[in-house]
């Protein structure tokens, strides 16, 4: 790792400013964006959350944010939520972009061509950023060629950039067109977002003409998914509202 964090982290070390979770040892982080609360108690069908009220927080399962007037403690958000035997309560950070493989495989080296969908967490701002980190996953090309590349994902709807994406290539030579035919993303859903575009517009390196994105929107639920938009994760791209 480059800053000596856990993958898996406690609360209080993502959130040192915030006295309420220094003592917490029955939820915890994964990475910086998803919070987890593992179910201990046999027979439990509900679970009390702690929330960090310095950031919102989206439920993985629902993608709708998390509010409510149960008890508050400073800058926590204490709140029962469902968690029966089908239910493990998972929150991705409003603010975060997490890129994920949804194919079900027999094991993880199956899943290494599948398409990623994109979960975009708009926070208060309706902002939200991420990185995802491609290699071959099987070698030390990454070291010995520098055959690896970074997409950088970001998101700001109050200056109409629905997502853009910017790489980081170690080198041209060992990324070709296979490896990014090999990087497709298949699906980008918003959380969070207000109100329904009138259009969203894609404009990439390869094309000099914005192509019009077709997507659909729930206003109840506030969330907005881009099907098939047939870009790359290690292209640059940019999508417009």
């Amino acid at each position: 790792g480059v800053s000596g964090m856990p993958v898996m982290r406690t609360m209080w070390m993502q959130y040192p400013k915030i006295p309420e979770l220094y003592s917490v040892d029955d939820q915890y982080l994964i990475g910086s964006d998803l919070l987890v609360k593992p179910v201990t108690s046999a027979g439990a069908t509900t679970s009390t959350v702690k929330f960090p009220l310095t950031d919102c927080w989206y439920d993985v399962d629902t993608m709708q944010r998390m509010q409510g007037s149960d008890k508050h403690a400073g800058n926590t958000l204490y709140m029962n939520v469902d968690s029966d035997i089908d239910k493990i309560p998972v929150y991705q950070r409003g603010g975060s972009v997490v890129p994920r493989k949804l194919r079900l495989r027999r094991s993880s080296h199956l899943m290494m061509n599948d398409p990623y969908t994109l979960y975009v967490a708009l926070d208060n701002d309706l902002k939200a950023d991420g990185s995802l980190y491609m290699d071959d996953e099987t070698t030390f090309d990454h070291e010995k060629r520098l055959d690896f590349g970074v997409a950088s994902f970001f998101s700001n709807w109050r200056e109409n950039i629905a997502i853009r994406n910017s790489v980081h290539i170690g080198s041209e030579d060992a990324i070709n067109s296979k490896a990014k035919s090999d990087r497709i993303v298949e699906r980008i859903v918003v959380m969070g977002v207000p109100a329904e575009p009138s259009k969203i517009s894609l404009t990439s390196m390869d094309s000099t003409e914005a192509t019009l994105m077709e997507f659909q929107y729930d206003a109840s639920m506030q969330i907005l998914i881009i099907r098939k938009p047939g870009v790359s994760a290690l292209e640059e791209w940019t999508m417009e509202l």
